[in-house]
């Protein structure tokens, strides 16, 4: 039964996605607004769908419904309540389902806030956007059609299990800390969200809508994206440290390089948009970053979802690795013709005053994050494309990116410190030194700490330096604006945008903090004896075991300093895999991390244990938090401000045409 409920779920959800395109494409052409408003029944026909369709697949992997293949090769009634549910997205098709919720959630919610603007073209060719988006995913989970085989990702095909059947149930990597509940749904919520800014951007290239309307309407949507990404990013660097015990939270692998790249060009956007709608420039570069940035996460799919991580070739064998590089290339090429459709009515009326200006500084800005997206894009794909070509293996690892990085890490917090206090056109140099003294001080005062401190090295050095820098002006900022506005110079999207820029300096910090002054090392020990690494005594006391229903723990009991910690190895019954769960003790000035290595074969031989001891870490975690509440008070609406004049010396028709398309929001 649950295999049919979900699958009619998902075949009703196609054929809606199917007829949303085809009756808006119909209103479109004909101007009938009559079909343009079915888009509301038809958006909310494919969220009751895929709610049916999510909710039988839960279902069956609560009560342990075998006769679901998805249950069968992923589920297990040894699985803990908390992570059997969320087995739904542990594995390929059901986290195609995921994505699918999300994606109709978004859709039903345009449709219903844009409900009496439905026969507007420029809404129509956004849900027209949308509908297509949709009918591609809900494809890929088609089950076969008279024989043919639809859906490379079906997540209800059937099975037939035998007597006595029970699932492995989910990879234990995935069943071993809460942060899997919570990580997967917020990276869908962003990667899903883009879609919005996505079909706007082409509406209004194909409406000829080409000036600041379509930025107002979708400026929310592409924050809230935005915002559920950096917590995604920010919980998987959390669930990575704290569940592998390496001693880090980003390997730059190519699963955290897929979120990471959308996030670059989508913080870039935020940043230009504004540019955009004060001086109405940049209009290629804004349409080309939000059109870079949605196509980023079906590319993001793909190297996570195709098998193309094990083997370049792995792609060939799964019909889903063709199907998402198709969409790719398509998406692609669809919005590179139609930006190049409109070239000439894309052209800015305004210009560049002055270098010692916002606008200018946010160009360099988007020049920087735009070299931060093909630094990494290109460390990712070129070893996929060399073995691709000629078979080769090749690793491109941690040298590569931190090198690549770090001047471009060093030139944002400049960036950040310059840019809040520049004014738009132009400015004097006296006013700019005014504005920049006290920042200056800051950071020349967090460099003088840090060396009391016991920090070394050129480089955490400047980025502490240039971290106090950024961290003053941005305080500067908040202080103005709290004392002219009160409580409300800490909401809206400038104000807002400060507390975001507040947390990256955190982060900033604590990433140069822990990786420059790390201490780490392994040691074999006997019961009784200790180790002393950065000042800490490490004491080995003895080993348990403890015996749960999905596996066995073999605990480690050591003491830090005194303090009791236990750090074990998780040996799960099913799948027979040990998996590590490290522990750490945490304080706002260093973390101590343990991670059992080798457990005793026999009672009173030795354990390898690896000790981490690592400098402000928990400000990652708090700078994390900071950029999550910054985004929420940089969408709550800010006082009005006398916009600025949008361009520097229009041509009255183009002026014309600005005003007559900032339309307001629906």
């Amino acid at each position: 039964m649950n295999a049919a409920l979900g699958s009619a779920g998902v075949t009703i959800a196609f054929v809606a996605s199917v007829l949303g395109v085809a009756t808006t494409g119909l209103g479109l052409r004909s101007r009938r607004g009559d079909l343009l408003g079915l888009a509301q029944l038809y958006a909310w026909t494919i969220l009751v769908a895929a709610v049916v369709s999510v909710v039988a697949m839960e279902r069956a992997l609560i009560t342990r419904d075998f006769t679901v293949a998805y249950v069968a090769e992923n589920g297990s009634s040894r699985t803990p309540a908390l992570f059997n549910v969320a087995t739904l997205w542990g594995a390929l098709e059901g986290s195609i389902l995921l994505w699918g919720l999300v994606l109709a959630l978004y859709v039903a919610i345009v449709a219903t806030k844009f409900r009496r603007r439905l026969a507007d073209p420029l809404v129509g060719w956004a849900m027209l956007t949308m509908f297509v988006v949709a009918a591609f995913f809900f494809a890929l989970m088609m089950r076969p059609v008279f024989g043919l085989d639809i859906g490379p990702a079906n997540p209800f095909e059937t099975f037939d299990p035998p007597p006595g059947y029970d699932g492995p149930g989910p990879n234990p990597l995935l069943q071993d800390n809460v942060l899997m509940a919570f990580h997967p749904p917020m990276l869908y919520l962003g990667y899903v969200g883009f879609t919005v800014p996505f079909a706007f951007a082409v509406a209004a290239l194909a409406t000829g809508r080409l000036g600041e309307g379509w930025l107002v309407e979708t400026r929310r949507w592409t924050l809230v994206a935005w915002g559920f990404l950096t917590t995604a990013i920010v919980l998987g660097a959390w669930w990575s440290y704290d569940t592998l015990g390496w001693g880090g939270y980003w390997a730059w692998d190519p699963v955290e390089n897929a979120s990471l790249l959308p996030w670059l060009t989508g913080t870039a956007y935020l940043h230009s948009v504004m540019v955009q709608e004060r001086r109405g420039m940049l209009r290629v570069w804004n349409l080309s970053l939000v059109c870079a940035t949605f196509s980023l996460t079906i590319l993001g799919t793909f190297i996570t979802r195709s098998g193309v991580l094990d083997s370049v070739h792995a792609f060939t064998e799964s019909s889903i690795g063709p199907a998402l590089l198709g969409f790719f290339g398509a998406v692609v090429a669809v919005t590179i013709g139609l930006i190049a459709w409109r070239g000439d009515r894309l052209r800015s009326p305004g210009r560049i005053d002055s270098v010692r200006s916002r606008e200018a500084s946010f160009m360099a800005n988007n020049l920087v994050f735009a070299a931060f997206a093909f630094v990494v894009l290109l460390g990712t794909l070129f070893p996929l494309a060399v073995e691709a070509l000629n078979g080769d293996r090749i690793s491109v690892g941690e040298p590569y990116f931190n090198r690549m990085t770090m001047p471009i890490g060093l030139t944002l917090l400049f960036l950040m410190a310059i840019a809040p206090v520049l004014p738009w056109r132009t400015t004097t140099g006296e006013l700019l030194r005014a504005r920049l003294e006290w920042p200056a001080w800051i950071g020349v005062a967090a460099i003088l700490v840090a060396l009391i401190a016991g920090a070394r090295g050129l480089v955490p050095l400047l980025t502490f330096g240039l971290a106090g820098f950024a961290g003053g002006s941005a305080g500067r900022q908040l202080v103005l604006a709290a004392r002219r506005q009160g409580w409300r110079g800490l909401v809206g999207r400038a104000n807002g945008g400060m507390i975001v820029h507040l947390g990256v300096i955190l982060v900033a910090v604590a990433f140069a903090a822990s990786t420059s002054y790390l201490h780490q090392g392994e040691f074999q020990l006997a019961e009784g004896e200790s180790a002393v690494i950065a000042g800490h005594t490490v004491t080995y006391l003895g080993v348990e075991e403890r015996e749960l229903a999905e596996k066995t723990e073999i605990r480690a009991l050591v003491t830090v300093d005194g303090s009791l910690e236990v750090p074990s190895l998780d040996r799960f019954l099913v799948r027979g895999r040990v998996v590590g769960d490290p522990a750490t003790r945490s304080t706002l000035t260093e973390d101590i991390q343990l991670a059992l290595i080798t457990a005793p074969d026999e009672p009173g031989d030795p354990i390898v244990i690896r000790v981490t001891v690592q400098p402000l870490i928990m400000w990652l975690w708090i700078g994390g938090g900071l950029m999550a509440v910054g985004t929420v008070l940089a969408a709550v609406p800010g006082r009005r401000r006398r916009p600025t004049a949008a361009v520097s010396a229009p041509a009255p028709l183009e002026a014309e045409a600005v005003t007559a398309e900032q339309v307001p929001a629906g």
